[in-house]
């Protein structure tokens, strides 16, 4: 029997639950909370898990995003201004 590599392993997956979706994206799961109440990102429920298609993590990849996530715990460094010497 051959065993998968965890990234053979998540590149057939279907579906995330929100901390792996957040560790695609490389953002942290408050702010995936964020994207998905924004209705950035759609979802799928079974039960009560909240799961993101894979298919919705590759659309939000690709997209172009200049302004930061509402409420993420991020500094938003594109408001500050240089600093004079």
């Amino acid at each position: 029997m051959e065993r998968c590599s965890t990234t053979q392993a998540s590149a057939n997956r279907l579906l995330y639950p929100r901390r792996d979706a957040a560790h695609q994206l490389g953002i942290s799961v408050r702010s995936l909370d964020y994207l998905v109440s924004d209705h950035q990102l759609d979802t799928r429920r079974i039960g009560k898990r909240i799961l993101i298609p894979h298919s919705e993590l590759v659309r939000f990849a690709k997209g172009n995003h200049p302004e930061p996530v509402q409420g993420s715990d991020a500094p938003d460094y594109s408001k500050e201004e240089s600093p004079t010497l």
